[in-house]
């Protein structure tokens, strides 16, 4: 067999083990992983529109350390995040006080614990406009980001409940059909991308190309942080391995976006991006199969196949 036809027969493999991977967890996936060293790509429904929900705040982190590489902004001042930006959720997003945190702290929370408050209030900081323009500049017009208490918003808007109230207090009780049926979870309605757009932003932060050396290298800091275990990091247990990244959660929406870093020097950005035909909250197939579809994407580059 030639070298092409094995690579082709290789692939095809692939495309029907994350198939199958898929049926199990009965879930709907995309995936794209880039060789950070060689350019070789292996892509599963890589170009299909996807909703990012929290993965959407990479650009927003990148933004940050931008400004900050270039003393637009002080990494160190301190910013307060009032009840105008918290809603309930982890981090600063449930704290029942006022918390004050530096510019830094707040990618640090937005990006390590997905804390929507923090991501709102650095928003804020350093300007919708600006996060808008650097990814057109990078050649992203079409990557899209939000505040989350704009999602937010348009979910209680959609589904009639109180605007002066928390959304997590409102939803119980709200039929699995209508939470699928969501603006927040169709690509188009709410901050959308592919898997291979994603995976081109990571692949720039870990090269330099998305900005100061020194802005890059915050944002790949602060991903290799992040506390989340159940996702990607899930295919990747041998000591050794190191990953940065990036999940997003909303009803139907199961994603992680990061980079996959082996010993031997090799780097891989990966996408994974799953519809679920639930909205559950605890979803441990799909959590798993992320990691599965991760790993044999991942496995064929490194085999060369």
């Amino acid at each position: 067999m030639t070298t092409a036809a094995a690579q082709s027969a290789g692939a095809e493999q692939v495309h029907t083990a994350l198939s199958y991977t898929f049926a199990q967890a009965r879930v709907e996936g995309a995936v794209h992983v880039w060789d950070l060293d060689t350019g070789a790509e292996f892509g599963h429904a890589a170009d299909t529109q996807v909703v990012l929900a929290s993965v959407f705040k990479i650009p927003i982190a990148l933004e940050y350390a931008r400004q900050a590489a270039e003393g637009e902004i002080d990494p160190a001042r301190r910013h307060t995040v009032t009840a105008a930006y918290r809603a309930g959720g982890s981090g600063t997003d449930g704290c029942a006080y006022d918390v004050e945190m530096s510019a830094r702290d707040l990618a640090f929370m937005m990006m390590t614990i997905s804390d929507n408050a923090a991501t709102d209030l650095l928003l804020d900081v350093v300007g919708p406009d600006r996060v808008r323009a650097t990814l057109d500049e990078l050649g992203f017009p079409d990557f899209g980001f939000s505040s989350c208490a704009a999602l937010d918003d348009d979910i209680r808007q959609e589904l009639g409940l109180d605007p002066g109230r928390s959304l997590d207090d409102q939803l119980s009780g709200v039929p699995d059909e209508r939470l699928l049926a969501l603006r927040a979870c169709a690509p188009g309605t709410s901050p959308s991308s592919t898997p291979r757009e994603v995976t081109a932003l990571l692949a720039a932060i870990w090269r330099d190309e998305a900005g100061p050396a020194s802005a890059c290298a915050e944002v790949r800091d602060i991903m290799r942080r992040q506390v989340w275990q159940h996702r990607l990091v899930s295919g990747f247990p041998e000591p050794g391995v190191r990953l940065a990244g990036k999940t997003g959660t909303d009803f139907s929406v199961r994603n992680e976006a990061g980079v996959i870093e082996y010993p031997d020097g090799k780097r891989y950005a990966v996408g994974v991006f799953l519809r679920t035909s639930t909205a559950a909250t605890r979803q441990p197939l799909a959590d798993r199969a992320m990691g599965r579809a991760a790993r044999l994407a991942v496995d064929h580059l490194r085999a060369g196949t």
